[in-house]
This record gives structure tokens, C-alpha cells and sequence, in this order.
């Protein structure tokens, strides 16, 4: 599928207007993903369902099961990812300190994690159905040095955050914390781990401000497409752990994401249009 987006270019009179044609991968949308074999749909929206099967049977596995929204919720969710006249999706600004942080009053929700966790990939996924939005994604960690703000028409903020670790810029922490302190229309952080090396020692000092500040936050697992499901399956257990036995204002279950193959975007957008209250949900939770 080809998304054509006509650029506003001022032109003189005569002059041909030039289309742009974006790709938008097949499934990016609920629609496409619907007409999947039940097994694969299942797996799509909900990345834990392929991993049951190899859990032990002494596993809690509701722990990994809060959130578990309909297919129509879902699609009611995917509709503020898609930009129209009335709904506008676009980048907005950044800011190197929290005192250039544009004055907001919707709901934010903001990013962070290691540098090449996959930040850029993931939110560029999750703006898949408007690809006019530009979320620059580059092959060298620490490409994000700023705090860049995408609004979703008038029902939330999204807030890509500097990548920690890995040649990142020296004062994360300065930038970060204050943010997370001080935010106060913030509703939830999403703090990002690679699901294929799972939690890292800067991933612990993050998961530590987090619990300092207080504020709601959870955790996405990245690239689970790029490891065996026994290295997967052991990592996402001993993060578990450290949730279960460390956190206090960390959502129990943790998120499973690949944004290659688009397993639990539709699900991170449903997650994210019920903390910023931009939707009503039927029903969130599996056992309902």
C-alpha cells in the first residue's frame, strides 16, 4: 500500500504540483491485520500468546495479561494515530533543556531508554499511518541529543527522549529527571529495554529515577524479533523479576514490541489511548 501526500509548496501559476508516495507497511493497520490467519492475528496483537507455550507451568501468566483490549478497541485506538484536518499528528518542537519544554496542557506521555534500543524505530511505527510525521531514524546511537515533542491533535503529546548510555549526551540525567519531576501533565513513561540483551546496568539506573520520581511508568520490550524465544523468554523473566521485586510504580506487565513486524504496536496504541484517557475502553483486561 502507497500513501501519496501532496506537498503545500507555493507555486507560480502553471507550475506542476509533485506528489510524494510513502510506503506504509501492510500492516500498520487493524484492517489489514484482521484478514490474517487467526494464529497470526493473535500473535500480532498480542506478542505473549506466541510465548506461552514455552513458559513453565509454575509462571503466573496473568502478570503478562493486564491489558488485553478487543480488536475494536483497538481499532477505536488506531483511529488518533491517523491524522486528518480535524486531527492533526505532527512534530511540533524540541528542547535541549526543560526550560525550552513547550507549555502543554494535554496529556504527555514520553519515551526513554538506551541509546540503539530501537526508540526512534518504535515511535516512527507507531506514526506508521500518518508518514508525513518526521521521526528521524538513524543507525548511530545517541542520535537523539533532544527532547522532541509530536502532538496528537488535541488528545496527547508524545515525547521522544534522549537515548542514556552508549555515546549518549552527558547530561541525560540533567535533562530527563527535571522533566520527570516537574512534568505535570505527564501521565506515563515508557521506558524501553532490548529484549534481545535484555536489562542492561543503565537500564537499572533509569528504572531507579523512575521509581524516584513516582511517577507511572512501564516497560517495552524492543526486538523480540531478534532473538531465539528461550534467550527472550529468559530475559523477559528475570525483567519481570526485577518489576515484581524492585518497583513500586512500574505496570506489572511489561509491553512486547517489534517494529519490523509490527508485533504489539496495535496493542501500545490502545495502552497509550487509555493512560492519556483519549478513549473509553470496553474492556482492558483478559479475564474481563
Amino acid at each position: 500500500m502507497m500513501f501519496c501526500l501532496q506537498l503545500p509548496l507555493l507555486l507560480q501559476p502553471g507550475t506542476p504540483v509533485h506528489l510524494v508516495c510513502r510506503h506504509i507497511h501492510k500492516l500498520a493497520s487493524l484492517r489489514k491485520v484482521t484478514s490474517l490467519p487467526p494464529r497470526k492475528m493473535q500473535s500480532l496483537l498480542y506478542p505473549f500468546s506466541g510465548l506461552e507455550a514455552y513458559l513453565d507451568r509454575s509462571v503466573d501468566r496473568m502478570q503478562f495479561q493486564l491489558f488485553h483490549p478487543s480488536v475494536e478497541d483497538m481499532m477505536e485506538a488506531e483511529k488518533l494515530f491517523c491524522s486528518s484536518p480535524s486531527h492533526r499528528i505532527d512534530y511540533y518542537i524540541s528542547a535541549e533543556r526543560l526550560d525550552h519544554a513547550p507549555a502543554l496542557k494535554q496529556p504527555e506521555v514520553c519515551f526513554i531508554g538506551r541509546s540503539n534500543v530501537g526508540k526512534s524505530s518504535l515511535i516512527k511505527a507507531l506514526f506508521s499511518l500518518t508518514p508525513e510525521v518526521e521521526v528521524r531514524v538513524s543507525k548511530t546511537p545517541g542520535h537523539t541529543k533532544k527532547m522532541n515533542f509530536f502532538r496528537v491533535g488535541k488528545a496527547f503529546t508524545l515525547v521522544d527522549m534522549p537515548g542514556y548510555g552508549h555515546r549518549a549526551p552527558k547530561d541525560f540525567v540533567d535533562m530527563v529527571e527535571p522533566y520527570l519531576y516537574t512534568r505535570k501533565n505527564l501521565v506515563r513513561t515508557f521506558l524501553l529495554v532490548d529484549g534481545s540483551v535484555g536489562l542492561q546496568k543503565a537500564d537499572l539506573i533509569a528504572l531507579e529515577m523512575c521509581e524516584e520520581t513516582r511517577c507511572p511508568y512501564v516497560m517495552v520490550v524492543t526486538k523480540i524479533d531478534k532473538c531465539a524465544q528461550g534467550a527472550l523468554l529468559t530475559n523477559l523473566l528475570n525483567l519481570q523479576n526485577v518489576v515484581k521485586t524492585q518497583t513500586t510504580s512500574c505496570f506489572p506487565q511489561p509491553l512486547l514490541i517489534s517494529s519490523v513486524h509490527y508485533w504489539g504496536i496495535h496493542l501500545l496504541r490502545c495502552f497509550i489511548a487509555h493512560v492519556t484517557a483519549s478513549i473509553r475502553l470496553k474492556d482492558t483486561s483478559k479475564s474481563g
